[in-house]
């Protein structure tokens, strides 16, 4: 009873979110302040672990192929569509899960042991929409994230391949570009965009709604964190299933 409580719980906030809207001079800068918390400061992160797991993709790669009679390319080929399809959209947004949306709800859930949501209510201020839609909207721009994170780690694989003197630069180059579906970046950014709200969704509904002191907070961003990453997977699989099954 208390999983189907919560479903329903968040479904209402979700309801609220765009109820009541705060005024558009404070929500900008409210928007302003959150797409650099939680965009341009997960840049580098995720740039870095981008570039070094393409590069270990494309290594682990060449290494499997023993037989001659496989192609070269095939190294690019493989590293693309491991980056595109699974690495970016999806194990990203697992680590987002732990960085994001872990401050999310350590941040709205320190408002709420300091009772700053109540002040918010009393001033008649809709306190989902203060604190949840600008992260909705900042989060808007995570395909921007995905983006760099898929050409990094094609350009950390192409490092890799050719400076670990595990292939040549055409035949990764020819490997990346042989047979590409358009429809693949499609299906990713898709992921992402699903991505995206829920990361911005579950990690605020577990800060709004937390109980206790500063120890549940913390309890509630490991919360956050696992139920974020669980639903992202399930989500995942969902996705794929309709769209390449």
């Amino acid at each position: 009873m208390k999983y189907l409580h919560n479903i329903g719980t968040y479904f209402i906030m979700i309801k609220d979110m765009f109820r009541k809207p705060t005024k558009w001079s404070v929500m900008k800068t409210l928007i302003l302040k959150d797409v650099d918390d939680l965009i341009i400061g997960s840049l580098g992160i995720v740039a870095f672990i981008s570039f070094f797991v393409g590069g270990v993709v494309a290594i682990q790669t060449s290494l499997n192929i023993s037989n001659p009679l496989i192609p070269k390319y095939l190294v690019g080929f493989a590293t693309r569509q491991s980056i595109i399809l699974e690495f970016a959209p999806t194990f990203i947004s697992i680590i987002m899960a732990g960085k994001v949306g872990s401050f999310i709800t350590s941040s709205i859930g320190t408002m709420r042991v300091t009772e700053q949501i109540d002040a918010l209510e009393v001033m008649g201020i809709n306190a989902i929409n203060y604190l949840v839609f600008p992260k909705f909207i900042a989060l808007t721009l995570y395909p921007f994230i995905i983006s760099i994170s898929m050409s990094l780690g094609i350009l950390g694989g192409l490092a890799a391949c050719v400076y670990g003197g595990y292939g040549t630069l055409e035949d990764y180059i020819d490997g990346v570009q042989i047979d590409f579906i358009p429809f693949h970046m499609a299906y990713a950014f898709i992921k992402t965009m699903v991505f995206a709200f829920i990361l911005a969704t579950i990690p605020s509904f577990y800060g709004y709604f937390m109980k206790g002191g500063a120890l549940e907070v913390g309890k509630a961003s490991t919360t956050s964190f696992v139920w974020t990453s669980v639903v992202i997977i399930l989500v995942n699989y969902l996705i794929t299933s309709l769209l390449l099954g």
